[in-house]
């Protein structure tokens, strides 16, 4: 996915698909953790405004599983399988 074109990710939805799973676990660590959570903290937790966003959910997603949050198995093959045909019919 970081190697394909910006503008595509965008508009395949493929991009805004991977940011909701991310934000998904980000929001179940905190629920599991008992601390307030809310989609803005998210996003600055994730420092979304950085000019890199799939790095940023890349850094998000890793750090997210040292911490011990669950994703969603089957919305991640879902996006993997997306972005593995995007990238191929590019």
């Amino acid at each position: 996915m970081r190697e394909q074109d910006f503008a595509s990710l965008v508009d395949a939805g493929l991009l805004r698909e991977v940011e909701e799973i991310v934000v998904a676990a980000h929001r179940g660590l905190y629920r599991r953790q008992g601390k307030p959570w809310s989609r803005p903290a998210a996003y600055r937790w994730l420092r979304y405004e950085d000019p890199a966003p799939v790095e940023r959910l890349a850094q998000g997603v890793r750090r997210l599983r040292k911490r011990g949050a669950r994703f969603d198995a089957e919305a991640v093959d879902k996006a993997c399988a997306r972005a593995s045909k995007d990238a191929n019919l590019s």
